[in-house]
């Protein structure tokens, strides 16, 4: 039964209860309803804008989102002067927060000129009490808030806005539910993020990620094996495995296959190119891991492990649960192992109580293992975690530290990443240039930048490249 004139609570009563069956429901409910505004409008199309903020499993979840609103009769724009606006939103830092208030006031002008606008949040912010309230008390004019574990359910969300005609908010406190096959449109058509789990039981001190989307959930191996095949045969040559920390998958299974075993099972998946995961986990990270990686001929040659801090008192009080001792018998591991890997971290400046002994020790892990790149972050206070409650550094330390720091990171950097210079490497090509007209950009294998001259035809590709100047972050090169 799918009557248009159906009310909210009578389409409740004929929906599925199983999923996604349930939401395929509401995605046809959703398509008459926007056929009859289309006809009510004069509109030929309602347009959709949706601005991912944060880490690649927002953006994952935002293909996921694309693909929901393209099924109901959405057309994408570039712009926000959309007909629905959708802010999947971050709250790792408290300047993203920041941002999408920002962004919010410029919304509501917009949405006065457009009576048929609507503006969702979803994403981590939404997951923080005290930010939902606000929304709810200051942007009466936002039209459906959910949060992380129920981005499967907006098609139902959109459904019940267009009946209620007043704010939707739905927000889960965790689950263990894990919705699969629902529309989903890859920003790329060669390469995708993958799920692998959800969710973070790590509880680092700084960190509210376990808040916000809750406890770990590993999905069923079979079905990340079968995914990965139907990309491969999508054209689909290198996947992204996603996951808060990817190093302890399954291991709250009832039947546990670790992380290592994985990688080795989609390693077979026949058509796939390249295989790449983050985030890693020092304190998971297994020698079995380490072997399967060696071994396998498709996992790339790069890994993010984040630091945090060199030091291991300041490691105890963040609850990383290992030591500056530890990280770097991990990285020798590693490199005995994988000579040529290129290594990546995170490192937070000016955690609270952070000493300049403790910022030095930092400097000194920095200087031994060379990294590629270090993403370099100034400590963010978080209300809701235990971090909050510790006694700040003075801003003008921090700002010094940081600034050193930096240095030291993109010195280094210069000198590893041009090792490859004036040698010949796997790139898989993956853009136009923004700047300069006749070039591609692509990336090797260990994720280093490659700007050369090729036809956009090459777009999707693996290709030889002659690395012919190395700029210190990228490679000017030529095809081979």
């Amino acid at each position: 039964m799918n009557d248009i004139n159906m009310t909210y609570e009578e389409a409740l009563s004929h929906a599925p209860n199983e999923e996604p069956a349930r939401q395929y429901f509401f995605i046809e409910r959703c398509q008459d309803m926007l056929e009859k505004l289309k006809e009510s409008s004069g509109k030929e199309a309602f347009t959709f804008h949706i601005a991912t903020f944060g880490c690649q499993m927002n953006s994952r979840d935002s293909e996921k989102l694309q693909g929901i609103l393209e099924a109901i009769g959405f057309v994408e724009t570039d712009t926000e002067e959309a007909d629905f606006v959708l802010y999947n939103t971050c709250t790792v830092r408290e300047n993203a927060n920041d941002r999408v208030y920002g962004r919010l006031g410029f919304l509501n002008g917009l949405k006065k000129k457009n009576p048929h606008m609507m503006i969702a949040l979803c994403g981590c912010m939404m997951q923080e009490e005290k930010v939902v309230a606000k929304i709810k008390k200051s942007y009466r004019f936002v039209d459906i808030i959910f949060g992380t574990h129920n981005i499967f359910k907006l098609a139902e969300l959109i459904h019940e806005r267009l009946e209620a005609k007043k704010m939707v908010v739905d927000i889960w406190e965790g689950t263990d539910r894990i919705v699969e096959d629902l529309p989903t449109e890859r920003k790329y058509p060669f390469k995708s993020g993958v799920n692998i789990m959800f969710g973070c039981n790590n509880f680092c001190s700084y960190c509210i990620v376990p808040y916000v989307r809750g406890r770990e959930r590993s999905r069923n191996p079979e079905d990340i094996v079968e995914e990965v095949r139907q990309l491969a045969a999508d054209g689909v040559v290198e996947i992204m495995l996603l996951g808060q920390n990817v190093n302890s998958y399954g291991t709250s299974s009832e039947n546990p296959v670790s992380f290592a075993e994985l990688l080795t099972r989609i390693d077979q998946v026949e058509g796939l190119e390249r295989i790449r995961f983050m985030t890693s986990h020092p304190k998971d990270l297994s020698d079995e891991l380490i072997e399967a990686m060696k071994k396998s001929k498709k996992v790339c040659s790069h890994l993010h492990l984040p630091l945090q801090s060199g030091s291991s008192r300041v490691l105890k009080i963040m609850n990383r649960k290992y030591t500056r001792e530890r990280y770097l018998e991990l990285v020798e591991k590693i490199k005995t192992a994988m000579p040529d890997i290129s290594l990546t971290t995170d490192i937070i400046v000016g955690f609270p109580g952070e000493t300049e002994e403790d910022f030095q020790e930092t400097l000194d892990v920095v200087r031994k293992v060379r990294f590629d790149s270090a993403f370099t972050f100034i400590y963010s206070k978080r209300t809701g975690t235990p971090a909050a409650d510790m006694e700040e550094i003075s801003p003008d330390v921090v700002k010094n530290r940081f600034d050193r720091l930096l240095a030291e990171v993109q010195k280094i950097s210069a000198e590893v990443c041009g090792r490859d210079e004036h040698t010949v490497q796997k790139v898989l090509a993956e853009e136009v240039n923004d700047y300069e007209k006749g070039l591609l950009t692509g990336r090797m294998s260990n994720n280093t930048t490659v700007h050369f001259k090729g036809d956009p035809s090459l777009i999707g590709k693996i290709v030889d490249v002659h690395l012919d100047e190395s700029k210190g972050f990228y490679y000017m090169g030529t095809l081979a």
